[in-house]
């Protein structure tokens, strides 16, 4: 019996497998089939999704929830293409994913064969870094670099565009278990000098604040976080995606700063004399107007990119380095502060401008996230979709576990969040709720197919206001209630939608069901399973900052007086 010739593709999934990958999703097609007839012969699980760009939040799901690439295989052309919008939400919230794409043969490449398309072009401005492979040989060599690309720094997502009569013709290299890659470095430690002169700033404040971002849950650096607080006792705020770094339960913690923060965290970032961004990027959510944000306050900025630095705001102190192994270094050089009057102003303003929704006139959607997070929603991973439903959720689901949070930030993509539950529910074994408006939904909802198929105990929470809600609000305060675009007459009924596919689901729509259906929904776990929650249709969200103006002109409740149209980005 003649032995098997090693192919480009056996080479591609080989490599895969001694990277650890447990898991790709993807969708087939023509150009990547030989990769996907070596996937027979292997034990990684393939998952065959609904659509491309569902294979890409998933696998962001699986990345966010674990430290480990997710890695998504499809095919050429609009398979390729209809993963941009999962390339973009793992770049901009520093997502590591490897996205292996099939291609034309590279006779045809740039001669408009049948799904070609120039898919590293297409790409170039949403990944970290991208590979055409062009000879067989070089397989090896761009496996290991694209994980190791990925997984390192500040990771992101990698595409390999792998042209079919290389993945179908015989590959004889070798394996590679180095990489050298002149000009790609990595910080670790912070210089030294400037660890101490961050250190001197910090004991010299006498209201400083901990501003906690992405970059501390990826690095996990909440531990020593929390030690430098309770060591400073100093106040901690965290951005939509630095939530769970340290436990937002914890008195120290203000919780979420910026567009829809907290009053009290933005009233404390406000007011402090000493700010420091740990692994944050001072993005327009959260400085506002930025000739007024903080701008007598000393500004100390820990970032492992250093093309963060002065990108935004010009520190006193810049610290190119990993969060945790900054904070750690700084930890011995510090000791504790007269916080007593900070901390006081502080509980001031929680008393003064604590998070309240109405509790009468219906169903609230802030209920609803309020008792799942009442009812052990801190001891499960949350995804959110984007909208009025993911501020809430951010504001009153409160996160005590690192990478027990996932939503999109930086994109800001609709149709994450339920595909991003399924990655994360596969990979971890959490139970993982899915909090989504009635609008993103839609847009990935064909996935249900792929979480009932793979029996993934994955609990959906529509928040059914049948609008665009945020869209309905912006419109409401800003143009006159003219509305545009923003009502989704036409929803279909979502629970029987999801019988369709076998999903069990269950509506409410008063205040006095919501406590039976969590509980139902926390004790299924045979598969995913629904909850619609009919909420009131025309309601806001706050505190809010309008885009562009500055931390003080944060609106607490709706105002009487019209407004005027934010300069901001919306």
């Amino acid at each position: 019996m003649l032995q098997k010739t090693t192919s480009g593709g056996d080479k591609v999934i080989q490599c895969l497998e001694r990277e650890g990958v447990e898991v790709i999703y993807g969708y087939s097609g023509g150009a990547a089939m030989p990769i996907f007839d070596a996937l027979v012969d292997s034990k990684i699980k393939f998952v065959l999704v609904r659509h491309e760009q569902g294979a890409t939040h998933m696998a962001d799901g699986y990345a966010r929830a674990t430290g480990k690439p997710g890695v998504v295989l499809v095919t050429s052309g609009p398979g390729a293409t209809n993963c941009v919008t999962g390339l973009l939400t793992a770049l901009m919230d520093s997502v590591p994913m490897i996205v292996l794409t099939g291609q034309t043969i590279t006779s045809m490449l740039g001669k408009d064969a049948f799904q070609e398309a120039d898919v590293t072009g297409i790409t170039y401005p949403v990944v970290k870094h991208s590979y055409l492979v062009k000879n067989a040989a070089d397989i090896p060599r761009v496996m290991k670099e694209a994980f190791y690309i990925a997984t390192t720094g500040r990771p992101g997502p990698v595409l390999i565009d792998l042209p079919k009569d290389i993945t179908q013709g015989p590959c004889t290299a070798p394996f590679v278990d180095t990489v050298s890659l002149p000009g790609y470095e990595i910080p670790g430690r912070a210089d030294a000098a400037l660890v101490k002169k961050a250190a001197a700033l910090l004991m010299k404040s006498k209201k400083p604040v901990l501003y906690v971002g992405h970059g501390s849950v990826i690095s996990g650096a909440g531990k020593a976080i929390m030690q430098l607080a309770e060591k400073l006792n100093a106040p901690i705020v965290n951005t939509l995606l630095g939530k769970g770094a340290c436990p937002e339960d914890h008195p120290l913690n203000q919780g979420m700063l910026g567009m829809h923060g907290t009053a009290y965290a933005n009233r404390t970032v406000q007011h402090c004399d000493l700010i420091m961004a740990i692994g944050a990027r001072w993005d327009d959510r959260i400085t506002g107007k930025l000739s007024e944000f903080c701008k007598d306050a000393v500004k100390i900025h820990i970032d492992i990119d250093v093309a963060e630095f002065n990108k935004i705001v010009r520190p006193d102190v810049s610290l190119a380095a990993d969060a945790k192994l900054a904070i750690e270094d700084i930890l011995p050089l510090v000791s504790k502060l007269d916080t007593t009057d900070w901390l006081k102003d502080i509980a001031g303003w929680r008393k003064q401008y604590p998070l309240k929704y109405a509790k009468k006139g219906g169903l609230r959607a802030q209920y609803v996230l309020d008792r799942l997070d009442k009812l052990g929603g801190r001891d499960c991973i949350i995804t959110t979709d984007v909208g009025q439903h993911q501020m809430w959720a951010a504001q009153f689901c409160r996160t005590t576990k690192n990478r027990h949070w996932l939503s999109s930030g930086g994109a800001g993509t609709m149709g994450f969040g339920f595909p991003a539950a399924i990655g994360a529910a596969m990979a971890t074994g959490i139970p993982s709720w899915c909090v989504v408006g009635d609008g993103g939904f839609q847009m990935t909802l064909c996935e249900l197919a792929t979480a009932a198929l793979q029996k993934v105990p994955v609990k959906i929470l529509i928040i059914n206001n049948s609008y665009l809600g945020m869209i309905r609000q912006w419109q409401e305060l800003f143009f006159d209630n003219r509305l545009s675009g923003a009502d989704l007459e036409g929803n279909p009924d979502f629970i029987k939608l999801a019988a369709a596919y076998g999903v069990p689901g269950k509506r409410v729509t008063r205040a006095g069901d919501v406590d039976k259906a969590i509980k139902w929904a926390m004790a299924y776990n045979e598969g995913p399973c629904m909850i619609e929650a009919e909420v009131v249709k025309e309601d806001n969200v706050f505190p809010m900052i309008p885009a562009g103006a500055p931390l003080s002109g944060m609106i607490i409740e709706k105002p009487k007086a019209k407004m005027e149209k934010p300069t901001g980005s919306t």
